[in-house]
């Protein structure tokens, strides 16, 4: 067979296997259980602690702050940020702002109007954490990134009250998948709420300096909008099957970001720790053990730094995962080690230095990566412990027992999303 003959036989093939990762690409939101995973554990996260720094949350990010009001309006001028405590300095505001952060934060877990409560969940972080910016263990920044970019993600898909609402529209619908699910009033007030909060605060320069975030705010709005009367008006027409490419599009591109992120964090991490002569040497475990801040339990540092082999094989074995890790994603089977071994390494963390808030924060981000079948075999064993413990609640119509949750159909809506729903 001659060359022009045999490319001309290969071209097509070529051309197929491009089409068919377009169309799986624009057709499908992948991740939909890592995506829930991510939002249960950072809503999870930020809930226990405002929980936990609920008696001094004054002193934190309120009025007694010693990080005053002013000088926090002096910074902000000039970094742009965006914090809705900067609208006023009363206290009745503050608590209002930590209770919408609060209750945004244990909605979005569940996944109730998950869309628009991702929203409010992204304001809430925003505004506590660029009130006082010293407040913070450095999960405070990995869990600022991942409510952003939670906004653009259908991480309500599964393992949410939108995933069952759905799930029972799709039931009473009858069998037609392609039936979208129907809105809530509930979502449409809540929209419309948060419409008119975003048009005041666009008015009156309450976004911050920066462009992004009023663009991609207002792009979320008029897409809810959007998805809303489609969904009403022409639930079947070539509009509808556009906002769900879009919609994918978002959420792959998205996810793709944070595993990234993870990536760059421990890839950065770990470079960094090797140019420190105490990593070097094998000896840096050994310092945070000997400070009180940094010791909820005494005994266990005290036991853990008398081993001089194990400091060392803890502070080399954290370098070489953190910097190997991008590196597995090329092998499934090492990167579920690795992977294993890093979230044991953040309980460790949690457990002998104290940092619960970082460990859960990191544990959270690492869960981009767990496979999709431990995944739904996790869901399935919660189901039927939640079965036995509540015979008889829960359980949609029609749905089979022990797949971990019921998820929306691929073309349907969920009543709380935007174009990502």
């Amino acid at each position: 067979m001659s060359a022009p003959a045999l490319d001309r036989k290969i071209e097509p093939k070529i051309d197929y296997k491009i089409a068919r990762s377009i169309q799986r690409i624009t057709s499908t939101a992948f991740g939909q259980y890592q995506s829930a995973v991510i939002r249960i554990g950072f809503s999870a996260t930020y809930l226990f602690f405002l929980l936990r720094e609920f008696p001094h949350r004054h002193e934190m990010y309120g009025p007694d702050a010693p990080w005053r009001w002013d000088m926090a309006q002096q910074l902000i001028s000039g970094n742009q940020a965006f914090t809705a405590l900067m609208w006023s300095d009363n206290t009745v505001w503050f608590e209002i702002v930590y209770a919408v952060a609060l209750i945004s934060a244990a909605l979005l877990m569940v996944g109730w109007h998950t869309r628009a409560m991702s929203v409010l969940f992204m304001a809430g972080v925003l505004s506590l954490q660029n009130r006082s910016i010293f407040m913070g263990d450095g999960g405070d920044n990995v869990i600022h990134l991942m409510a952003i970019y939670l906004m653009l993600t259908r991480c309500g898909r599964v393992w949410s009250l939108d995933a069952r609402r759905a799930a029972r529209q799709a039931r009473a619908g009858g069998e037609d998948s392609r039936r979208p699910a129907r809105g809530t009033v509930a979502g449409t007030v809540l929209w419309a709420v948060l419409g008119l909060v975003l048009i005041v605060a666009s008015a009156t320069d309450g976004l911050g300096g920066t462009w992004w975030l009023p663009t991609l705010l207002w792009i979320l709005w008029v897409g809810e909008g959007a998805w809303w009367a489609v969904n009403r008006y022409a639930p079947h027409s070539e509009s509808r099957t556009l906002l769900d490419v879009i919609a994918n599009l978002a959420h792959n591109a998205t996810l793709v970001v944070i595993m990234a992120e993870v990536c760059l964090i421990y890839a950065t991490a770990g470079w960094y720790k090797i140019q420190g002569s105490r990593w070097q040497d094998g000896t840096a475990l050994y310092y945070p053990l000997k400070l009180d801040y940094f010791t909820p339990w005494p005994w266990l540092s005290d036991v853990l730094a008398s081993s001089g082999v194990m400091v060392m094989l803890i502070t080399y074995g954290t370098v070489v995962v953190q910097v190997a890790f991008p590196f597995t994603l090329f092998n499934r089977r090492v990167k579920n080690v690795l992977l294993v071994a890093m979230m044991c390494e953040h309980a460790g963390i949690a457990l002998l230095l104290g940092l619960p808030f970082f460990s859960m924060a990191m544990i959270a981000a690492d869960a981009v990566f767990l496979p999709t079948v431990f995944l739904v075999w996790l869901g399935g064993r919660a189901t039927r412990v939640r079965e036995r413990l509540f015979p008889g609640r829960g359980t949609v119509p029609g749905q089979r027992r022990g797949t971990g949750d019921e998820e929306v159909p691929q073309h349907s809506g969920d009543g709380g999303h935007t174009l990502v729903g």
